[in-house]
């Protein structure tokens, strides 16, 4: 194996795995309660030390250089994005910590993505494409007077015509290490049994933004950019390198 071009060739699938999730948090910055993707880098072990077969042959100098680069898990950045008022009695974004739960025929899921909307069957449900009902505290479809004058409390208490009809739960999990994306702003979590209850609060009329900033994603998008381009220069250099091996040192006079 030549090993520079093993090096280089890890840094570039780095990278562009790098590339790809950059882009996605560049493509919803505009996207209600999408949390940006973070990208965690670790240097690659060698094979001989990935295996643990220290009796195996190896080149001592090369095992100090390491073997590239590789990334670990994305994680989800869950930090707080910007609040704006909407004026819509059925907007409500989180302040702190906490998610609205929603169920659809692919289970229970999680999201910050505060748009609701009544349905033709009374069901309070997100307003995104696909329509997830809105569970209460006690993980229980929200069903409301459609067309009745509405108001969520703090603590997401719902009063239609001053009578309370039902309360949005906000929960919250163990490890938020553990939450994946399902898409549409949905977040899934391993064990839904484990939910605890959020410490946020509700803000009526109003819409939590993305917490991506695309100034910085930008930034970061091209410095990956370069880093690939790099890596990608030095398989140009080292396969020139060899080629001139091959055709005057190793060529028979």
């Amino acid at each position: 194996m030549i090993y520079g071009l093993y090096l280089s060739a890890t840094g570039i699938l780095a990278n562009s795995y790098n590339i790809d999730t950059l882009s996605n948090n560049l493509a919803n910055s505009e996207s209600v309660g999408f949390k940006r993707d973070l990208t965690l880098f670790r240097e690659r072990l060698t094979q001989q030390q990935e295996s643990n077969h220290a009796q195996d042959w190896s080149d001592p100098v090369l095992e100090k250089i390491g073997g590239g680069l590789t990334v670990n898990p994305t994680v989800i950045d869950s930090q707080q994005g910007e609040m704006e008022e909407t004026g819509n009695p059925l907007d409500v974004a989180i302040d702190g910590n906490g998610y609205i739960a929603t169920s659809d025929d692919g289970g229970t899921h999680l999201t910050r993505d505060g748009r609701l909307m009544v349905n033709q069957n009374g069901q309070l449900v997100s307003a995104n494409s696909h329509g997830s009902r809105i569970l209460d505290d006690k993980q229980k479809p929200i069903v409301l007077s459609p067309g009745a004058a509405t108001i969520i409390g703090l603590d997401g208490t719902v009063t239609q015509n001053g009578q309370k009809v039902a309360q949005i739960g906000l929960f919250d999990v163990p490890d938020k290490t553990l939450l994946t994306k399902k898409g549409a702003g949905m977040l899934d979590y391993p064990d839904m049994g484990q939910l605890t209850t959020g410490t946020g609060q509700f803000r009526s009329q109003t819409i939590e933004h993305s917490n991506v900033d695309p100034t910085t994603e930008l930034a970061q998008l091209m410095q990956a950019q370069r880093q690939l381009e790099a890596n990608a220069n030095m398989i140009h250099y080292q396969d020139e390198t060899l080629q001139q091996l091959v055709q005057s040192v190793g060529k028979i006079s």
